[in-house]
C-alpha cells in the first residue's frame, strides 16, 4: 500500500467521479483507476461501488476513508516537520483551544517556550468534538478541552480542575455560595450543546441531582450580549468558567455556587509515545496552580 494510492482513493470519496478526480489531481484517469483497483486488491476490499452513471462508497470504503484521511494529514505534516528542520526552524506546534484559558495559555505557553526556544505556537479554536478529530486525523498536534474525551485513536490526560462560577441577578446572590435549589424558578442560559456539551451536561446533571429541571433559557451564543440582556430587564443565570470573588453593587451577582461545581481540563493527544512538546506541555500545565 502506497501513500499515492490512499491518496488517489481519497481524491475519488470525495468527487465522486474518477475524471474529476483525475483532474484535480493532474494525472490521467486511467492512473486513477488502476491505482485505486490495485489497493482494493492489496487490501482485500471493495471500496466503491462502480457503475456507467456513478461512484458510491461502500461500507468499507467509508471507514477506509476515515483512515486514510488520518494517515495523509499524518504524512503530510511529517514533511512539514521534515522541511522545517532542514531550514533550521524549531517547528510549528498547533494547538487546539478552548474559550476562558487565555490566562492558563499564557503562563503554559511561556513555559514551553522557554524550554523549546525558536518553537513557533498556532493556536485555534472550535467546538470541542472538532478538536478531538483533528488530533486524531494530525491536523492539530494537541488540544486543550474540558470534559471526557472517548474516540478511538486518541487519549485525554487531565491537567487541572476548572471550578464554575454563576452569575444571576443581584436579589439571587448569597453570602459564601447559591445554592442550585434556589435556581429553579430562573431560565438558565447556556451555550448550545454542541458548543459546550460538558459545561451543559455538568450543569443539568447538578440540578436534576439538586432535585429539580432547569427552566431553559436562550442559548448562549455571546457572553457579552448575554450579559447586555441580563443586565437590562431578561432575568435568567448562567455560569462561566473559573473562580469568581462575590461581587454585586448592580443588577448582577457572581460568585460561587454551594456546594461548588467544577469540570477536569484534559490534554488531548494521539495515542503513541508523546513528543518532548507534549512531556512540556504535562509539565507546564500541571504546575499551574488552577484559577
Amino acid at each position: 500500500m502506497e501513500l499515492r494510492q490512499l491518496r488517489y482513493f481519497v481524491t475519488v470519496a470525495e468527487e465522486l467521479h474518477f475524471g474529476k478526480a483525475a483532474e484535480r489531481l493532474a494525472i490521467v484517469q486511467p492512473a486513477v483507476s488502476q491505482q485505486v483497483a490495485r489497493l482494493e486488491r492489496e487490501l482485500g476490499l471493495r471500496l466503491l461501488d462502480r457503475s456507467s452513471r456513478r461512484v458510491t462508497l461502500t461500507g468499507d470504503g467509508e471507514r477506509m476513508l476515515r483512515e486514510a484521511r488520518a494517515v495523509l494529514a499524518a504524512a503530510d505534516r511529517a514533511a512539514e516537520v521534515a522541511a522545517e528542520l532542514a531550514t533550521g526552524r524549531a517547528g510549528v506546534l498547533r494547538i487546539g483551544s478552548s474559550p476562558g484559558l487565555r490566562e492558563r495559555l499564557d503562563r503554559g505557553l511561556s513555559a514551553l517556550r522557554e524550554a523549546v526556544p525558536g518553537i513557533e505556537i498556532k493556536l485555534g479554536s472550535r467546538p470541542p468534538a472538532e478538536q478531538v478529530e483533528a488530533v486524531r486525523t494530525g491536523e492539530l498536534d494537541v488540544a486543550f478541552v474540558r470534559g471526557p474525551v472517548a474516540a478511538a485513536g486518541v487519549r485525554g490526560i487531565p491537567l487541572w480542575e476548572e471550578p464554575l462560577s454563576v452569575l444571576l441577578p443581584s436579589e439571587y446572590g448569597a453570602e459564601g455560595g447559591v445554592k442550585l435549589i434556589d435556581l429553579a424558578g430562573l431560565p438558565l442560559r447556556l451555550p448550545s450543546r454542541t458548543d459546550d456539551p460538558t459545561l451543559t451536561d455538568r450543569l443539568l446533571a447538578a440540578c436534576r441531582e439538586a432535585g429539580f429541571e432547569p427552566l431553559s433559557g436562550r442559548p448562549v451564543n455571546n457572553f457579552e450580549d448575554t450579559v447586555v440582556e441580563m443586565t437590562n430587564g431578561s432575568p435568567a443565570w448562567t455560569v462561566v468558567y473559573g473562580n469568581a470573588c462575590e461581587s454585586s453593587g448592580g443588577p448582577l451577582w457572581m460568585g460561587p455556587l454551594d456546594p461548588p461545581l467544577s469540570v477536569t481540563g484534559q490534554l488531548v493527544v494521539r495515542e503513541g509515545p508523546g513528543s518532548v512538546c507534549v512531556d512540556v506541555l504535562l509539565k507546564a500545565f500541571s504546575s499551574q496552580p488552577v484559577s
